[in-house]
């Protein structure tokens, strides 16, 4: 291995197959980023959207509705285009509206335009909580579409099927 580091995956070389993830129309491949640089741009956007959400929620608490909206938003938004640069943002797009994930990315999409209607036009806290695990619940759902056999796995262990 290199002197770069304990995390230099362009030493690993071969040991790191080439997956979906890593092929294909990256939003950032115009850039020339390698797969490092785009792993370290997908943690950074995940770490940044995270901190942005939890001061969100701090700023809920405090009872200042707009600024929670704005930043949990951001925050959320951050994160999920993070993937961007793992498989591209048109890819990413493709993804989301396949049958196997259109409810739930329509119910996450739409839970996000809720928080803000509670915000800024209902101006109700719990309203805003609400939707909020709304769309976390979503995203679990939207996020398990990904793995073989999840979904029913979760249904089973909820004892729904």
């Amino acid at each position: 291995m290199s002197s770069k580091g304990w995390f230099n995956l362009e030493a690993a070389g071969g040991m790191i197959p080439e997956t979906q993830f890593f092929e294909g129309d990256s939003a950032f491949k115009f850039l020339g980023l390698t797969r490092t640089q785009r792993l370290y741009g997908f943690v950074g956007c995940l770490v940044i959207g995270f901190v942005l959400s939890i001061l969100g929620s701090i700023l809920l608490f405090l009872g200042q509705l707009g600024s929670f909206a704005v930043l949990y938003t951001i925050g959320v938004l951050v994160s999920l285009a993070g993937t961007g640069f793992l498989i591209g943002f048109a890819t990413q797009i493709k993804l989301m509206f396949k049958p196997v994930r259109l409810v739930a990315t329509i119910v996450f999409l739409g839970s996000i335009a809720l928080v803000f209607v509670g915000a800024f036009v209902l101006r109700n806290e719990v309203l805003c909580i609400i939707f909020v695990i709304i769309e976390y619940l979503a995203y679990t759902w939207y996020s398990l579409s990904y793995i073989p056999y999840a979904r029913s796995a979760v249904l089973k262990v909820v004892g729904l099927n």
